[in-house]
């Protein structure tokens, strides 16, 4: 006979375990391990996050340090340059006769001058302190455009600068006094000499990037040869207006540009018809493999 059972009513042992306990205790550990998963999935973050932190610290202290070294290189050149004045300024001001209209505007002129060509000089090392810093952050396609056309691109900003600088410039300049000394007695400033061959040449050699931004346009997908020559008629007319933009307000001036610009664009047409041809050649040797 079963001590446990009285007038058919069950009566539980000690060692018998009630249900409703047993639920309790399972939800309750179930629970506890929810906890402990969303603990460590927010631990998981907060350490993601702490991840992140360091690696933001390190672009910027990297950025600190290329724009501290162009700085440091600009500062050494301009000393440099401003110090030999005497010998180089015969070749900027071309024997053009300048007026000053204040002492201080002497210095003013000295300075301005310096920084330009200053500037120019440091270019190359300025453009490889700033790909130090970007070349991280490339993927494996842009890091190898920049690696093969890196001296393209110098060589055709400096190639702009000299068409600037020697057929841009005089010609713009004679043609400017010309018209003027009709009904003007012309007398230039050396201060707006010196902006006046400013406007005259380092826009130019940023134009002078077009074949290079083509290309890579077309790399990334964003234009291709057919659209290129679909809107050829409407690119001449932003050249166009591009070249008015930073050049002297005359037409002489800005159809000096217009038309290396145009011949230009044709460039860039025809280079990037060959890329694509390469790149499908590249791709049906690919599959034929």
């Amino acid at each position: 006979m079963d001590p446990y059972h009285y007038k058919n009513k069950k009566i539980l042992s000690p060692l018998d375990k009630n249900p409703i306990e047993e639920k309790v205790v399972s939800s309750t550990i179930e629970s506890d391990s929810g906890e402990e998963e969303t603990n460590k999935s927010t631990e998981e973050t907060k350490k993601g996050a702490g991840e992140d932190n360091p690696s933001i610290l390190d672009h910027l202290t990297e950025l600190r340090k290329q724009l501290i070294k162009s700085i440091i290189v600009f500062l050494l050149v301009f000393v440099a340059v401003f110090s030999t004045i005497n010998i180089w300024f015969p070749y900027i001001t071309k024997g053009n006769k300048l007026i000053v209209l204040s002492p201080m505007e002497v210095i003013s002129f000295y300075t301005s001058i310096s920084a330009m060509l200053a500037f120019g000089l440091t270019v190359p090392l300025l453009c490889h302190f700033l790909w130090q810093f970007v070349k991280p952050g490339l993927n494996e396609n842009e890091n190898r455009f920049f690696s093969l056309y890196s001296p393209v691109i110098l060589l055709l900003f400096l190639s702009g600068i000299a068409f600037g600088y020697y057929i841009v410039n005089p010609l713009s300049y004679q043609f400017l006094v010309g018209l003027g000394s009709i009904h003007f007695e012309v007398m230039i400033s050396a201060q707006e000499y010196a902006r006046f061959l400013l406007l005259t040449t380092m826009p130019i050699g940023l134009l002078f990037e077009l074949p290079v931004a083509a290309l890579f346009l077309s790399n990334i997908g964003l234009i291709t040869s057919v659209s290129m020559k679909k809107f050829r008629k409407w690119s001449y007319i932003v050249l166009a207006v591009l070249s008015g933009l930073i050049t002297p307000p005359d037409f002489f001036s800005q159809l000096i540009i217009l038309i290396p610009m145009i011949g230009l664009y044709e460039a860039s047409i025809f280079i990037v018809t060959r890329n694509e041809r390469r790149i499908v050649s590249e791709t049906e040797g690919t599959s034929a493999i």
